[in-house]
């Protein structure tokens, strides 16, 4: 994993738990089946019992989550509802985004609905990142993501150390807005992204969390006097 200086971690340690203090407080996705409650139990102990202390907060420039993970009505219209394997995180157009974690590229791809995406592998976690800017180039045998304007050439195969940018907050694929869709799979199912966010506040140092909470509160004070 690649070395990050200490005012680099510190920013986005904030970051991530400034983001994450939306989550914790809002209102989850209800379910009255037994097997739902059963499997967000297995996801949270899944989640938690994780060191994710060199983690990263996917996106720069963060706004605010357009989208949680679950069931959901269709995104793009219509009554029917749909399974949202991710989560959605809104950001401008251009926004860098960062590997959460140490892994390798298993996958490069621009012809999906998740528009021009990459998949990570850390262990028995898989990551995926959508709606990306750039497109995929071959040479040979070798597949790339290729994002010239952002300067990223990201090479199917490669190993990434966590924060390691992968790519910019695009509008590729099927999307109503410019965002990252974010999804976790351990052992091949998928969890929540908001329960690993959950546990990556809990084992930030309390001065850290501390301050977090102070600067959102300054933000709430500034937006309430408008």
């Amino acid at each position: 994993m690649s070395q990050l200086s200490k005012p680099y971690r510190q920013t986005r340690y904030l970051q991530i738990l400034l983001a994450v203090i939306s989550i914790i407080t809002a209102p989850a996705f209800l379910s009255g089946q037994q097997s739902v409650k059963a499997l967000e139990a297995e996801e949270n102990q899944v989640a938690s019992r994780n060191t994710w202390r060199g983690a990263s907060f996917p996106v720069e420039n963060f706004r605010g989550y357009s989208s949680p993970f679950g069931y959901r009505r269709s995104a793009t219209g219509g009554s029917n509802w749909e399974f949202h394997g991710g989560l959605d995180l809104a950001a401008p157009q251009g926004s860098y985004i960062r590997s959460w974690w140490a892994g390798k590229v298993v996958k490069v791809a621009d012809k999906s609905a998740c528009g021009t995406h990459i998949i990570i592998q850390s262990g028995q976690w898989e990551h995926k990142y959508c709606h990306m800017k750039g497109n995929v180039e071959k040479n040979g045998s070798d597949r790339y993501l290729v994002d010239r304007e952002g300067g990223l050439q990201i090479q199917e195969g490669q190993v990434l150390g966590a924060g390691t940018r992968i790519g910019r907050v695009g509008m590729t694929g099927r999307t109503t807005g410019p965002h990252l869709h974010w999804g976790l799979k351990y052992g091949n199912n998928y969890v929540d992204p908001a329960l690993v966010l959950r546990a990556m506040y809990a084992q930030q140092p309390s001065n850290i969390q501390k301050a977090a909470v102070s600067q959102q509160q300054l933000v709430n004070s500034k937006v309430a006097e408008f």
